[in-house]
């Protein structure tokens, strides 16, 4: 497989009511082909949002919006473009990043999340100067990180819900 340079065609999710805001390193091959985000059916990150927030996971790109917006959840990702391998973060190369500002200015964000170390990486090394703001690291909801169990990831990313 080629490391092919992609820009993010996803728009972020928020509105002027978003208190938190979650951000991923960059949107994976089957994200990018549903055109939202987390959606490879075995990233858990709804099912773990739904269980933080007792809902029954939205399983639409429309429900998953709206689950967001009710929740007070702006998503988006570090990355703007770069080049990558598959889904690979560990490819990740030549990287530009996300403008964060309109959110940052239209929505009174609390918390800046970010979903596991690639993102925190991305988002300490090129977003943090930006902003001054800083992130907590939430453990990644990809499958790729199968030592933490559905069970453990809703125990850690309970904390999202005090900023909601």
């Amino acid at each position: 497989m080629t490391n092919s340079f992609i820009i993010h065609p996803i728009p972020p999710v928020y509105d002027s009511s978003s208190r938190i805001l979650i951000l991923g390193s960059f949107p994976s091959v089957k994200s990018r082909e549903v055109m939202f985000f987390y959606g490879h059916p075995q990233n858990r990150f709804w099912r773990v949002a739904a269980d933080v927030f007792e809902e029954p996971v939205p399983m639409t790109v429309p429900d998953r919006k709206a689950f967001l917006l009710r929740n007070h959840i702006a998503v988006w990702d570090v990355i703007a473009s770069c080049r990558i391998e598959g889904s690979s973060d560990a490819s990740i190369k030549d990287v530009t990043v996300n403008d964060l500002r309109p959110i940052l200015e239209t929505a009174m964000i609390g918390q800046i999340y970010v979903n596991g170390k690639t993102a925190e990486k991305m988002y300490c090394k090129y977003t943090q100067p930006l902003t001054g703001r800083p992130c907590i690291c939430l453990p990644s909801t990809s499958p790729a990180n199968a030592a933490w169990s559905l069970e453990r990831l809703v125990e850690a990313w309970s904390r999202i819900r005090q900023g909601a």
